[in-house]
């Protein structure tokens, strides 16, 4: 392990701490995390190692709070977690093998019909609307479930607004939809870790380091979340699916120009 500043150490506090904050409520904290811990001199893979690291200790803390508060179906949830947690253990093991390239334009058009869909659907997600699930439901949800997780542990940006999104679809509101959605991410995250740390791909001090701010972050998250209600998170998760449709095309945009 290389010399540590303490600069570097404050950039990854307060960073990680942004990132929680965000990533507790709609996801998509990885769009702060990752760059500062690239930016702090890791490897692209060790980075992503690093920051599950970080990420599992937020979402166990975000987790917390939102089963202390009631919002969260723990009978699917819990039903629907080793899915999760097997889909993302497959995804790392993958993206060992091969580039992740060919999920992103199919990622930034979802991404973008999401964001459409929520926007333009006034009232959704304001109010619980939970009804009994056909077997066809049943089985979409499983499968959705399995390939999210395997999606967090292949690229990951922007699984926190899918799960979110895939709730929303079965009736939750937006607070219930973003706790249920943090149990299966919490699952994702760890199992994604664990294959990680077999690759060897994880620094220890910069990802424990950063975890105790994303536990700082997600706490105070989740609870403003909590407090604040539905119309909240629903104005923070299109904020962030926007952010990730720009941060992909201008992504593209990049690679384009630089070729």
């Amino acid at each position: 392990m290389g010399e540590i500043s303490i600069e570097v150490l404050i950039f990854l506090l307060a960073s990680g701490f942004v990132a929680a904050f965000i990533d507790s409520v709609v996801g998509g904290g990885g769009l702060i995390s990752i760059p500062a811990l690239l930016f702090a001199g890791l490897p692209p893979s060790v980075a992503l190692g690093t920051n599950k690291l970080a990420a599992t200790m937020g979402a166990l803390t975000s987790t917390i709070n939102f089963l202390q508060s009631g919002h969260i179906n723990k009978k699917l949830v819990f039903t629907l977690l080793p899915l999760s947690i097997v889909g993302s253990a497959l995804g790392v093991y993958i993206v060992q093998l091969i580039p992740s390239e060919f999920l992103r334009p199919i990622i930034l058009f979802l991404l973008i019909l999401v964001t459409i869909y929520t926007v333009f659907k006034k009232n959704w997600g304001m109010e619980s609307n939970v009804k009994h699930l056909s077997g066809k439901m049943i089985g979409f949800v499983i499968f959705a479930v399995l390939m999210l997780g395997f999606y967090d542990g292949f690229l990951g940006a922007g699984t926190g607004s899918f799960l979110i999104f895939l709730f929303l679809l079965l009736g939750f509101n937006f607070v219930e939809s973003a706790g249920n959605a943090k149990v299966l991410n919490l699952g994702s995250n760890f199992a994604a870790l664990i294959t990680f740390m077999l690759f060897q791909s994880v620094h220890f001090f910069y990802g424990i380091a950063m975890g105790i701010a994303m536990i700082v972050g997600a706490y105070v998250g989740s609870r403003v979340a909590i407090k604040r209600g539905a119309a909240y998170v629903k104005v923070l998760f299109i904020g962030i699916t926007v952010t990730l449709i720009g941060k992909s095309i201008w992504d593209y945009a990049h690679r384009y120009f630089n070729q």
